[in-house]
């Protein structure tokens, strides 16, 4: 009797637990996109001009892809939910906050996307030519 009533406590235990842990991780699964940007620095892409917060965006967008992907595969495997949250999910969050960053930027820059076609532009100053000093034979006094 008493050994049924210790394993009916812990077969009860271990089902709280379970039901404790699933929502914990079911908490992760709701977060909204106000939470993202709380995850990235805002300040990050406030110097950048359109050409960088161009390049960043596309960077950006391929990683939220690359993640995203990498969550999907993760989650076709046993257990793969809780590896796709443990694993992915804290960066794919860092990462979407910092897209939304870079596209508040890019609407505050009024910046335009640059034609397919369109050749880049020379943003970078040129360096000038820098000529050594004449040597002269008399010493300075």
């Amino acid at each position: 009797m008493a050994a049924s009533f210790s394993f009916s406590l812990r077969a009860c235990c271990a089902a709280a637990a379970l039901l404790a842990a699933g929502v914990a991780l079911s908490g992760c699964a709701g977060m909204s996109e106000t939470v993202a940007p709380a995850f990235a620095d805002p300040a990050k892409y406030e110097l950048y001009d359109c050409k960088q917060l161009e390049g960043e965006r596309k960077a950006l967008a391929a990683r939220t892809a690359d993640l995203q992907k990498l969550m999907d595969k993760a989650e076709t495997g046993t257990g793969g939910a809780v590896v796709s949250e443990l694993a992915y999910r804290n960066d794919y969050v860092a990462v979407r906050g910092s897209a939304q960053l870079a596209e508040d930027a890019w609407r505050r820059n009024k910046c335009r996307e640059t034609p397919p076609g369109a050749a880049p532009s020379a943003s970078a100053p040129q360096r000038p030519d820098i000529k050594p000093a004449p040597k002269s034979g008399s010493a300075v006094r």
